[in-house]
Protein backbone atom coordinates (compact mmCIF):
# COMPACT_ATOMS: atom_id res chain seq x y z
CA UNK A 1 0.00 0.00 0.00
CA UNK A 2 1.08 3.14 -1.09
CA UNK A 3 2.67 5.04 2.26
CA UNK A 4 0.46 8.19 2.09
CA UNK A 5 -2.29 6.21 1.47
CA UNK A 6 -1.52 4.20 4.38
CA UNK A 7 -0.47 7.28 7.01
CA UNK A 8 -4.38 8.10 6.39
CA UNK A 9 -6.43 4.95 6.68
CA UNK A 10 -7.68 3.28 9.50
CA UNK A 11 -8.55 5.71 11.57
CA UNK A 12 -11.45 5.87 13.52
CA UNK A 13 -14.74 5.08 11.62
CA UNK A 14 -16.73 7.75 13.86
CA UNK A 15 -14.43 9.94 15.31
CA UNK A 16 -16.61 10.94 18.44
CA UNK A 17 -18.32 7.94 19.29
CA UNK A 18 -14.99 5.66 19.22
CA UNK A 19 -12.94 8.54 20.67
CA UNK A 20 -15.43 7.90 23.90
CA UNK A 21 -15.56 4.13 23.91
CA UNK A 22 -12.09 4.12 24.49
CA UNK A 23 -11.94 6.87 27.08
CA UNK A 24 -14.58 5.29 28.85
CA UNK A 25 -12.36 2.06 28.63
CA UNK A 26 -9.58 3.81 30.01
CA UNK A 27 -11.60 5.36 32.63
CA UNK A 28 -13.43 2.46 34.01
CA UNK A 29 -9.69 0.54 34.09
CA UNK A 30 -8.07 3.28 36.05
CA UNK A 31 -10.78 3.21 38.49
CA UNK A 32 -10.77 -0.45 39.05
CA UNK A 33 -7.10 -1.11 38.85
CA UNK A 34 -6.09 -4.61 37.65
CA UNK A 35 -9.97 -5.07 35.85
CA UNK A 36 -9.71 -5.83 32.28
CA UNK A 37 -12.06 -4.10 29.47
CA UNK A 38 -12.47 -5.42 26.52
CA UNK A 39 -12.04 -3.02 23.69
CA UNK A 40 -12.84 -3.56 20.07
CA UNK A 41 -10.69 -2.97 17.04
CA UNK A 42 -11.93 0.41 16.25
CA UNK A 43 -8.43 1.31 14.77
CA UNK A 44 -6.01 -0.43 12.23
CA UNK A 45 -2.67 1.40 12.56
CA UNK A 46 -0.02 0.39 10.82
CA UNK A 47 2.30 -2.03 11.53
CA UNK A 48 4.08 -2.78 14.34
CA UNK A 49 1.41 -0.82 16.55
CA UNK A 50 -1.50 -2.58 17.86
CA UNK A 51 -5.12 -2.22 17.21
CA UNK A 52 -5.56 -1.29 20.46
CA UNK A 53 -2.45 1.07 21.22
CA UNK A 54 -3.56 2.61 18.23
CA UNK A 55 -7.48 3.35 19.67
CA UNK A 56 -5.50 4.39 22.73
CA UNK A 57 -3.22 7.03 21.56
CA UNK A 58 -6.29 8.42 18.80
CA UNK A 59 -8.42 9.08 21.63
CA UNK A 60 -5.96 10.09 24.05
CA UNK A 61 -3.36 11.94 22.11
CA UNK A 62 -3.33 15.86 20.96
CA UNK A 63 -1.08 18.12 19.41
CA UNK A 64 -0.37 19.37 22.82
CA UNK A 65 0.51 15.89 24.18
CA UNK A 66 4.19 15.05 23.25
CA UNK A 67 4.57 11.22 22.34
CA UNK A 68 7.11 9.20 22.48
CA UNK A 69 7.86 5.67 20.79
CA UNK A 70 10.21 3.17 21.54
CA UNK A 71 13.06 2.03 19.31
CA UNK A 72 10.82 -0.42 17.84
CA UNK A 73 8.01 1.93 16.35
CA UNK A 74 10.75 4.53 16.11
CA UNK A 75 11.91 2.50 12.87
CA UNK A 76 8.20 2.33 11.59
CA UNK A 77 7.86 5.53 9.40
CA UNK A 78 4.57 4.73 8.31
CA UNK A 79 2.84 4.12 11.70
CA UNK A 80 4.46 7.35 12.94
CA UNK A 81 2.81 9.56 9.65
CA UNK A 82 -0.24 7.59 10.79
CA UNK A 83 0.07 8.90 14.39
CA UNK A 84 0.76 12.32 13.01
CA UNK A 85 -2.36 12.61 10.73
CA UNK A 86 -4.87 11.11 13.19
CA UNK A 87 -3.14 13.19 16.11
CA UNK A 88 -1.54 15.82 15.76
CA UNK A 89 0.89 14.67 18.71
CA UNK A 90 4.60 16.07 18.59
CA UNK A 91 6.84 13.42 19.06
CA UNK A 92 8.79 13.92 22.34
CA UNK A 93 12.21 14.42 22.00
CA UNK A 94 13.10 12.83 25.05
CA UNK A 95 10.87 10.31 27.15
CA UNK A 96 11.34 12.77 30.00
CA UNK A 97 9.20 15.38 27.42
CA UNK A 98 6.70 12.73 26.57
CA UNK A 99 3.12 12.77 27.88
CA UNK A 100 2.53 9.61 26.69
CA UNK A 101 4.75 6.68 25.90
CA UNK A 102 3.85 3.89 23.19
CA UNK A 103 5.61 0.71 24.21
CA UNK A 104 5.99 -2.46 21.61
CA UNK A 105 8.67 -3.82 23.53
CA UNK A 106 7.91 -3.81 27.44
CA UNK A 107 10.65 -6.14 28.11
CA UNK A 108 13.56 -4.05 26.73
CA UNK A 109 11.83 -0.93 27.79
CA UNK A 110 14.11 1.90 29.73
CA UNK A 111 13.38 2.33 33.56
CA UNK A 112 10.62 4.18 34.71
CA UNK A 113 12.08 6.76 36.12
CA UNK A 114 13.65 8.12 33.14
CA UNK A 115 9.79 9.07 32.08
CA UNK A 116 8.29 12.19 33.21
CA UNK A 117 7.37 12.11 36.69
CA UNK A 118 5.45 15.32 37.17
CA UNK A 119 6.23 17.76 40.01
CA UNK A 120 4.71 18.11 43.44
CA UNK A 121 2.31 20.71 42.09
CA UNK A 122 1.80 19.56 39.08
CA UNK A 123 2.11 15.13 39.41
CA UNK A 124 -0.64 15.57 36.28
CA UNK A 125 3.04 16.34 33.73
CA UNK A 126 3.68 12.87 34.44
CA UNK A 127 4.31 10.16 31.43
CA UNK A 128 1.43 7.63 31.10
CA UNK A 129 3.03 4.27 29.28
CA UNK A 130 0.42 2.55 26.85
CA UNK A 131 2.34 -0.94 27.34
CA UNK A 132 1.79 -3.51 24.72
CA UNK A 133 1.51 -6.67 25.99
CA UNK A 134 0.08 -10.35 24.23
CA UNK A 135 -1.76 -10.88 27.02
CA UNK A 136 -3.15 -10.67 31.09
CA UNK A 137 -3.01 -14.31 31.89
CA UNK A 138 0.50 -15.94 30.93
CA UNK A 139 2.94 -13.42 33.00
CA UNK A 140 4.32 -13.51 36.13
CA UNK A 141 1.25 -12.92 38.56
CA UNK A 142 0.90 -9.74 40.12
CA UNK A 143 -0.87 -8.92 43.27
CA UNK A 144 -2.50 -5.56 43.36
CA UNK A 145 -3.87 -3.39 46.22
CA UNK A 146 -5.01 -0.27 47.07
CA UNK A 147 -7.65 2.82 45.97
CA UNK A 148 -10.28 1.09 43.47
CA UNK A 149 -9.85 -3.00 44.35
CA UNK A 150 -12.10 -3.54 47.28
CA UNK A 151 -9.19 -6.48 48.86
CA UNK A 152 -6.70 -7.56 46.54
CA UNK A 153 -7.03 -7.71 42.23
CA UNK A 154 -4.53 -10.18 40.24
CA UNK A 155 -3.11 -9.94 37.09
CA UNK A 156 -0.53 -11.74 34.96
CA UNK A 157 0.90 -9.63 31.92
CA UNK A 158 2.94 -11.16 29.79
CA UNK A 159 6.63 -9.20 28.72
CA UNK A 160 6.47 -6.90 30.89
CA UNK A 161 9.89 -4.82 32.27
CA UNK A 162 12.74 -6.28 33.90
CA UNK A 163 12.50 -5.81 37.45
CA UNK A 164 9.23 -4.71 37.51
CA UNK A 165 7.64 -4.88 40.72
CA UNK A 166 10.79 -3.15 42.25
CA UNK A 167 10.94 -0.47 39.99
CA UNK A 168 7.25 -0.08 40.93
CA UNK A 169 7.50 -0.12 44.35
CA UNK A 170 10.12 3.09 43.80
CA UNK A 171 7.02 4.79 41.42
CA UNK A 172 4.91 4.66 44.41
CA UNK A 173 6.87 5.93 46.83
CA UNK A 174 7.44 9.17 44.61
CA UNK A 175 3.67 10.21 44.81
CA UNK A 176 2.00 12.02 43.89
CA UNK A 177 4.39 12.21 41.44
CA UNK A 178 5.21 8.45 38.98
CA UNK A 179 3.94 7.50 36.10
CA UNK A 180 0.33 5.43 35.07
CA UNK A 181 0.67 2.24 33.09
CA UNK A 182 -2.10 1.15 30.42
CA UNK A 183 -1.82 -2.15 29.26
CA UNK A 184 -3.31 -3.25 26.24
CA UNK A 185 -3.68 -6.81 24.22
CA UNK A 186 -5.66 -7.16 21.24
CA UNK A 187 -8.60 -6.99 22.36
CA UNK A 188 -8.61 -5.45 25.99
CA UNK A 189 -6.69 -3.09 28.19
CA UNK A 190 -5.99 -2.92 32.22
CA UNK A 191 -4.70 0.00 33.76
CA UNK A 192 -2.09 0.02 36.39
CA UNK A 193 -2.56 4.16 37.98
CA UNK A 194 0.49 5.18 40.43
CA UNK A 195 -1.62 4.69 43.20
CA UNK A 196 -1.83 0.85 42.74
CA UNK A 197 0.66 -1.34 45.04
CA UNK A 198 1.86 -4.23 43.35
CA UNK A 199 3.49 -7.63 44.99
CA UNK A 200 5.15 -10.35 43.35
CA UNK A 201 2.50 -13.43 44.36
CA UNK A 202 3.96 -16.56 45.81
CA UNK A 203 4.14 -19.78 43.96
Amino acid sequence: MDAAVQSIEGGFADPVFNAQTVFRAIMDAMARPGSVQPLPALAQPPAPLSATAGAIALALCDNDTPLWLDLVLQGSAAMKSWLGFHTGAPLANTPADAHFALIATPAEMMALDGFSQGTQDYPDRSTTLILEVGDLVSGAPLLLEGPGIEKTATIAPAQMPRHFVEQWKQNNQRFPRGVDIILATSDAIACLPRTTRIKTMEA
